[in-house]
């Protein structure tokens, strides 16, 4: 069975790795990046399977870079968990506008983010 590809942003170290380790654990392949721009290159390069994408990140927000997936016919079917410390109702449906696939927020339990992934990936 080939092994799921998994591409997570976000621009803190410390949950960049942990979430890197958390998936890596579970037989995930786990590329990371700290921003926008190299998410949409690694998108274009590597074809994750599922994105895990932080709002908040240095050069652009999250809910763009959802867009910008979304909005391309090559990556429209891409699933994009939106992984964020962004509470409101507000940012739940600014997630949902911009075609965030689940939308889940920080602090996360592990378990609750592996289902989502399981179950987008069928």
């Amino acid at each position: 069975m080939k092994k799921s590809k998994i591409l997570v942003v976000e621009d803190e170290e410390s949950l960049l790795k942990l979430e890197s380790i958390l998936f890596t654990s579970k037989g995930y392949t786990v590329t990371g990046v700290r921003d926008g721009k190299s998410a949409l290159e690694a998108i274009e390069r590597d074809r994750p399977d599922v994105v895990v994408l932080d709002v908040m990140l240095p050069d652009t927000d999250g809910f763009d870079i959802c867009r910008a997936i979304k909005e391309n016919p090559a990556t429209r079917s891409l699933p994009v968990i939106m992984l964020t410390a962004k509470k409101s109702s507000v940012d739940l449906e600014r997630g949902k506008v911009a075609g965030a696939d689940a939308y889940i927020t920080k602090p996360f339990k592990s378990v609750k983010v592996l289902e989502v992934i399981e179950g987008l990936l069928g």
